[in-house]
Formats: structure tokens, sequence, C-alpha cells
């Protein structure tokens, strides 16, 4: 009915469609227009192209989905249905790529890796050989 605005009338572009956000366009779960605002207010640089925050957040991600898979695989393997952050530890130190990536970086609650120096474990015992030789 021409007078009465429905309700996709607002906003800009052709009347009658759907906005979608960016992050939505972009097929992703993670806020582009939030990591728009956070590189805008972080005085990055003083001109932020459209493409970048959609990019950064792709990235950011692929690395958290990669995380908590490794974390899933780790938890699951300790029998456990939650992921803590012992299992985040062990994920992220296991792995040759993101241990490079997060080498300075303390997890919290993580603990160490198990490991078990070389020169404290019991050496193979020389007894078998002697006792055999002299048979």
């Amino acid at each position: 009915m021409p007078g009465i605005a429905n309700k996709f009338s607002g906003g800009k572009g052709k009347s009658g469609t759907v906005s979608k956000s960016r992050s939505k366009r972009a097929d992703l779960q993670f806020p582009v227009s939030r990591v728009h605002r956070y590189l805008k207010k972080g005085n990055y640089a003083n001109h932020i192209g459209y493409a970048a925050p959609v990019y950064l957040t792709a990235v950011l991600e692929y690395l958290t989905a990669e995380i908590l898979e490794l974390a899933g695989n780790a938890a699951k393997d300790n029998k456990k249905a939650r992921i803590v952050p012992r299992h985040l530890q062990l994920a992220v130190r296991n792995d040759e790529e993101l241990n490079r990536l997060l080498k300075d970086v303390t997890i919290a609650q993580g603990g160490v890796l198990p490991n078990i120096h070389s020169v404290l474990l019991p050496k193979k015992s020389a007894t078998k050989k002697t006792s055999e030789s002299a048979n």
C-alpha cells in the first residue's frame, strides 16, 4: 500500500531489501563490525580499508577453530567432556606451528607438558648380556 511504510523500508539501499551484516556476508561467526571498530580505535593506521577487518576476523576465527579442535581432542583423550585450560595448553604445546605462534604466552592453570629427562630414566640392564655370554 502506498503511503504506509513496510517493515523493510528503513535504512540504505533498495526499498524492500533486508540488510545483512558484514559477518553474514562473509559467512563468519565472529563480528566483523566490532573488529573494524577496534581497528579504528586502536590508531593502527589513518585509514582502515573495508576488507581489512573481514580478513582479520576470518584469521581470528580460523585460529580459534583450530585451537578448539585440538583442545577438544585433548579433552577426549583424557575422557573429559569439558575443555579446561590444561587441554588448551596440551593442544598448543603439542602443535608445532601453534607453539611457535604462542611461545611467549602463559596459559593460566595450564600446567606443563609431561616430560622426563633422558638422564633420569633407568638404564637398560647390562646384566642380561653378561649372563647370556657366561652360559
